[in-house]
């Protein structure tokens, strides 16, 4: 393969993982989280939703295996660039934001390990990740809880059953008003082999 041909690929690669990165912001902007379901409106509770829809589609793309982890580091990659020029605007002196950035994306690989953790043991773990990390600088009400650990399922259940092509080319096309109204936004099994780039 000529060498300008996988630069070419890993553009378009980055120009995807960049589309899916904006659909993800503009899900967990959605008011209704911070509204409905206790979300704070900060800019720590916006990290926290942030992080949990990113972490969904990276575990959709685990599902596929090792063929997806480019593509993965891509969308990791681009959310951190972005928050690294979030801070700056928000008037982070150059020498504070490395290492904030550093302990962001230590505790993100955190909230995986604890989400990945919980959806897979069910029953009251899902509250205790969710009330640790989402709701981690705020006192949440219990049935807020306990929506939201529901509205937590139905999105993993939403994501599980996209064609990987569709994160991958950047369109997840999640409707939240299903999942929020408690309804399953997808019956589809995921696709066994991941689309290529």
């Amino acid at each position: 393969m000529p060498f300008s041909k996988f630069f070419s690929k890993a553009a378009r690669r980055r120009e995807s993982a960049d589309r899916l990165y904006l659909a993800l912001v503009a899900l967990a902007r959605d008011p209704r989280f911070y509204t409905d379901l206790g979300v704070p409106d900060t800019v720590d509770g916006r990290f926290e939703m942030l992080s949990l829809f990113v972490y969904l589609a990276l575990r959709r793309l685990r599902r596929e295996g090792e063929g997806n982890a480019d593509f993965s580091q891509d969308l990791f990659d681009t959310m951190f660039a972005d928050l690294d020029q979030s801070l700056r605007e928000l008037g982070a002196g150059d020498l504070g934001v490395a290492p904030r950035i550093k302990r962001m994306a230590e505790g993100f690989y955190g909230r995986i390990a604890a989400y990945d953790k919980a959806l897979e043991e069910g029953g009251e773990a899902l509250g205790v990740a969710l009330r640790r990390n989402l709701y981690g600088t705020v006192t949440p009400d219990e049935a807020v809880l306990a929506r939201m650990a529901g509205v937590l399922r139905r999105l993993d259940s939403a994501f599980a059953g996209l064609p990987v092509a569709a994160v991958r080319t950047g369109e997840p096309g999640i409707s939240l008003d299903l999942v929020l109204a408690g309804q399953p936004e997808t019956e589809g099994q995921p696709e066994t082999e991941g689309a290529q780039a």
